[in-house]
């Protein structure tokens, strides 16, 4: 990404509903996991300190990040989230099998060889510990947040899931999420394209009651998603774990199969508190 859309991310995500709300979604999967506090964990990509941020208010205490991008760093540096090392995701500076959890939240599309990157995830994934990696979806929705932040691609499910199954990785669980804004996003980007509107960030197309107003659609939306499977979405949550160790740890589940931990009753609140 460029040193503007840094900028930008930077200054939002603290509040903005799509990292706020994707937080609670990947929030509640890592507590899904049982993922202890001194548990050492990546986070791939870190950009601004996004999921930086929840991991240190989950106390998640043995956590390190890695970024290219010196910018990047400095913004998590100067927020207090954390150790982030300069690197590449197709050539991580790390040990094999050293990590119990790897976050790659919107960082594979990134790079030109994605199979490469999901091959280092693999690499230094502890017997037994999981990926979360999510990615943009649909090339039809492609827009100016794509161009913004270099992507080279979006993804269908069973395209991300081939490329999990060419770099060794096997799929506990895949679906499309943020559904529920597809069609407004798709048509927000085609009448961008088509009147050629002077929109230099997405994020930047946003007011308090937006604010406010998505991340209520949003919330309802991760609450749902690994239910109601929905065929679309705006992007996919894939969680994998090495083949090399598929029976260590939490068995492991086809990608179609129930979530990890089944909901509660509505009574209790249907799934839990959960971009």
């Amino acid at each position: 990404m460029d040193d503007l859309t840094y900028r930008i991310e930077a200054e939002l995500e603290a509040n903005h509903w799509w990292f706020v709300t994707r937080r609670k979604l990947l929030s509640q999967i890592i507590r899904e996991l049982g993922v202890r506090p001194d548990a050492p964990i990546l986070d791939l990509g870190t950009s601004t300190g996004t999921n930086l941020r929840m991991l240190r208010d989950l106390d998640c205490r043995n956590r390190i990040g890695l970024d290219k991008s010196p910018a990047a760093i400095r913004y998590c540096a100067e927020k207090g989230l954390g150790t982030v090392e300069e690197g590449d995701v197709c050539d991580l500076p790390f040990a094999d099998e050293r990590f119990a959890l790897v976050l790659a939240t919107d960082i594979v599309e990134h790079v030109d060889d994605d199979v490469r990157a999901l091959a280092e995830i693999r690499r230094v994934l502890a017997p037994g510990g999981t990926a979360v990696i999510t990615v943009p979806a649909f090339e039809s929705l492609w827009g100016v947040q794509d161009d913004v932040s270099h992507h080279k691609r979006r993804y269908r499910k069973r395209q991300l899931e081939a490329r999990l199954r060419a770099a060794g990785l096997e799929c506990v669980e895949v679906f499309y999420f943020n559904y529920l804004l597809f069609l407004p996003i798709w048509l927000a980007r085609q009448i961008i394209r088509l009147f050629q509107l002077d929109v230099a960030n997405e994020n930047l197309v946003n007011t308090p009651f937006i604010n406010r107003l998505l991340t209520a659609i949003f919330t309802l939306d991760i609450r749902t998603a690994r239910w109601i499977r929905a065929p679309f979405g705006v992007s996919i949550l894939a969680m994998a774990r090495s083949a090399r160790h598929a029976g260590v740890g939490i068995p492991l589940r086809v990608t179609e199969a129930r979530p990890l931990v089944r909901p509660r009753s509505a009574a209790a609140g249907a799934y839990p508190r959960a971009s």
